[in-house]
């Protein structure tokens, strides 16, 4: 994810100048649509399910990503640039459409989210203060799972992912600020006493997520618009490493990454409510777009999709506020397709 100046009012000055400026949707002809459904220009157009959150006056913004369902049912969202005292980790009821604070604290730019395999515990990176943290399941018994350097440098985590065994997988977007390609994937041992760089000289390193056979990591980078492939070893190291696809986004640049069952990569947009899909070989399958109606929605950060099932939930987000957005997705959702 990114924001236009930082992830929340204490570190304004910290994340650089991107300003979130979508490029707009176009309902289009449905007729159009229908022939070419089947290929590269297939349209999925997603449906409002709710509003989360307003835009906050002490940081004039509100971004939500991260979402992940827990063993309760309940959607797990985090709103990026939430100040003191507002929520920070939200759970929805999409079938009640409501919603409840989780979590707040006067400290964390939480910018995404995951269920640990091993214990169970929902984990958020702190994109400002470089650290992994720790929530119980239902919120609260806060954690810090890992804090400080890495290899001598200190992280800005973005994404997670967790391998099947609980080690944790971060893209490190260090170097966006300064414009710099410093950034980092990184592995984390699931004690959180060992952490090991798996890629350097990224470029603002955004989404992570595990392909389907967990033989490798899918990531993108923000400001290259890319997206690049880390074949891993039984030991979680890399045998090889290459650009995998290449988003054509006008103005819009690659955010977080989900996988379905089918192998499929939904490939967030910052800077356009939409989202790009893929398959495995980097064949355009579809684009996600809001309706033609929708305003002041300007970035698609993030999706779950229902494990088990198809229904998909997109984190929306712009001056009109953060919202939750469905459609059905091309396959069914597993843990890549859940968080992160």
């Amino acid at each position: 994810m990114q924001t236009r100046s930082g992830r929340t009012f204490a570190v304004l000055a910290m994340v650089g100048t991107l300003v979130l400026t979508g490029c707009g949707t176009q309902s289009g002809d449905p007729e159009e649509e229908a022939a070419t459904a089947a290929g590269a220009g297939r349209t999925i157009r997603a449906q409002k399910v709710m509003q989360v959150t307003e835009v906050h006056e002490e940081t004039r913004m509100t971004l939500l990503e991260g979402p992940v369902f827990g063993e309760d049912g309940g959607l797990y969202v985090v709103d990026v640039t939430a100040p003191e005292g507002k929520p920070k980790v939200i759970r929805v009821d999409v079938g009640s459409r409501t919603s409840r604070a989780v979590h707040t604290d006067g400290r964390g730019a939480y910018t995404s989210a995951q269920f640990s395999p091993y214990d169970g515990r929902l984990y958020l990176s702190d994109f400002a203060h470089g650290e992994i943290v720790s929530l119980a399941p239902g919120g609260g018994d806060r954690r810090t799972f890992f804090s400080g350097e890495v290899d001598g440098a200190p992280m800005n985590p973005d994404d997670i992912a967790f391998d099947q065994d609980g080690n944790l997988y971060v893209s490190d977007s260090r170097g966006l600020s300064e414009g710099e390609s410093l950034g980092r994937v990184v592995r984390i041992s699931r004690d959180g006493t060992r952490a090991t760089t798996l890629a350097g000289e990224l470029a603002a390193p955004n989404g992570v997520s595990f392909d389907v056979d967990y033989q490798g990591l899918w990531f993108s980078e923000l400001t290259e618009n890319r997206i690049s492939y880390l074949r891993l070893d039984e030991q979680g190291g890399v045998t090889s490493r290459h650009t995998a696809i290449r988003v054509d986004a006008g103005i819009a640049q690659t955010d977080s990454i989900a996988v379905d069952a089918d192998g499929n990569l939904y490939q967030g947009l910052h800077g356009r409510a939409a989202m790009a899909v893929y398959d495995r070989h980097g064949e355009r399958l579809a684009t996600v777009e809001l309706p033609a109606r929708a305003k002041g929605l300007e970035s698609a950060t993030n999706v779950a999709i229902t494990p088990g099932g198809t229904k998909a939930y997109m984190t929306v987000s712009g001056p009109g506020g953060g919202y939750l957005y469905a459609f059905d997705a091309l396959a069914e959702g597993i843990r890549q397709s859940n968080g992160g």
